[in-house]
């Protein structure tokens, strides 16, 4: 802990904690008596296909409580300040959704029907490394930013569809401190960081498309098409892949560029030996 840390006014992440500040809100700020225009079949559907986006939320916060003392011991405050509004905007989340659990008189999935929400948060919490966290959340926020703006879409004058457009705006903020930061550590990034990186991308897709699988017919149920959003997801990650750098082109170009400055090393020693013979 340092007690006077250095905070520069234009670095870009402490700019998104004020954006983080001043955005907070409640859920207290809707009007809970809007309908949700579901029936019993399609509410007992929804309650199942919203419940990785909710144990998601817990993931975050629980996560972002355990990355925090990373960013500390990095001397990174900015980083740490900007996690405190990522922590409070998942808590949030987390308890307009249970309000919503409690509306609609429904339960959330429990593991065992559902093993592979196991398996993905498993997967996304199994290293410690900022880096790998947030590579992750990265990939949870955009996969929520798809779904939120799915229902939204769907049912834009319905209670959930106006929660869903106030979360997108919070996911759009967690989305720009990912990349960024992630994006910032391009250049000095070894390469096997970023294999480690996009093994983590893959592993997750993965695990997103078996857990969409088991789901698709009761997001059919509400009008949710669940491959959509995860061709929209898979999209959205590439993108966001190709922007840091982490891509193979980018990967395949920075090899080049390594065995280029090493054969122009040896060259330069070769050169150099030849000189030391002639004298």
């Amino acid at each position: 802990m340092r007690i006077y840390p250095d905070l520069k006014e234009n670095d870009p992440i402490l700019q998104l904690f004020h954006k983080g500040v001043k955005g907070q809100w409640s859920s207290n700020d809707f009007d809970w008596e809007l309908p949700f225009h579901l029936d019993e079949a399609e509410a007992t559907a929804f309650a199942h296909i919203l419940t990785p986006v909710y144990l998601g939320e817990q993931t975050a916060m629980l996560g972002a409580s355990t990355i925090l003392p990373h960013f500390a011991e990095a001397h990174e405050t900015s980083a740490q300040l900007y996690i405190t509004t990522f922590m409070l905007d998942e808590a949030r989340h987390f308890e307009m959704l249970t309000k919503v659990y409690r509306l609609l008189d429904r339960r959330p999935l429990e593991v065992r029907n559902l093993r592979e929400m196991f398996r993905y948060h498993y997967r996304l919490l199994k290293s410690k490394n900022r880096l790998d966290w947030l590579f992750g959340i990265l990939i949870s926020d955009l996969f929520a930013k798809n779904f939120y703006g799915a229902f939204r879409k769907t049912f834009p004058h319905t209670l959930f569809g106006k929660l869903s457009t106030r979360i997108i705006l919070d996911e759009a903020r967690h989305q720009a401190f990912a990349e960024h930061y992630i994006g910032a550590m391009r250049d000095e990034m070894p390469h096997e960081v970023r294999d480690r990186l996009l093994s983590m991308r893959d592993d997750l897709l993965f695990i997103m498309h078996e857990m969409l699988h088991k789901l698709q017919d009761e997001a059919g149920v509400v009008g949710i098409d669940g491959y959509e959003i995860l061709q929209e997801l898979t999209h959205d990650v590439e993108k966001k892949v190709h922007v840091m750098g982490l891509d193979q082109d980018e990967r395949e170009a920075a090899l080049r560029e390594e065995e280029e400055r090493e054969h122009l090393a040896l060259m330069a020693v070769s050169d150099e030996e030849i000189l030391l013979s002639n004298e």
